[in-house]
Formats: structure tokens, sequence, C-alpha cells
């Protein structure tokens, strides 16, 4: 049972600078249901409770794996959060620093807007 919206869907959505549209490479499987795509948006400001913008912007997992469960759709729970691929946290770090930065220093490193 897929639970992901279709990859078109999934490219449309991503090219919003408040989406990021994460391709894992290994799938999370939560019982009957596999997850092989999931979408993070750009956090609000409550969303950050209890974090440091300096760890997130460091990409630290532990602040990582409090905060994309808040963000992420499907919503990843805190184990499938300590079960992924280091790689896939990585790409999920990436995008929520990218979130982060102010339009000026993306700009600046033409990093997409």
């Amino acid at each position: 049972m897929q639970a992901n919206p279709n990859a078109q869907e999934m490219t449309q959505k991503a090219a919003q600078p408040d989406q990021a549209a994460i391709a894992l490479d290994t799938p999370i499987q939560r019982g009957e249901q596999t997850i092989t795509d999931v979408m993070l948006r750009k956090p609000r400001s409550g969303e950050l409770r209890g974090l440091t913008l300096n760890d997130l912007l460091h990409m630290e997992a532990g602040a990582l794996i409090k905060l994309i469960p808040r963000i992420s759709t499907p919503m990843l729970t805190e184990t499938d959060m300590n079960r992924l691929d280091p790689a896939d946290l990585t790409q999920m770090g990436t995008a929520v620093a990218g979130f982060l930065l102010p339009r000026a220093m993306k700009a600046a490193d033409s990093l997409p807007v």
C-alpha cells in the first residue's frame, strides 16, 4: 500500500520554496505501508520550540529527529526517525537547513529560493 502522493504531485509541490520532496534511499516500512517519499514543509516558529536554530543549521541528528515529524507528510513517527537511513536523514537535514536560511543567503550561495 503506497501512502504517498505520486511523483508528479511531489515534484510540483517541491517547486514551492517552502516545501521539499525527499525520495528516500531506504523506504520506511510501517506494517503494510511502505513510505518511499516524504514531503517536508518549512517550519513555523512554534514548531521550532525546544530546539536551537544552530543545532538545526548544523544538522544535529537529535534536533532533526524532533523537528521532522512536525513538518513531514506523511507524518513520520519517532520510531520511523530512529530507524531512518543516515543518508535519508542527511537529505532531510539539508532541506531543513535550507528552509532556515534567509533569501539573501540562498541567492548568494546559488541555492533555490
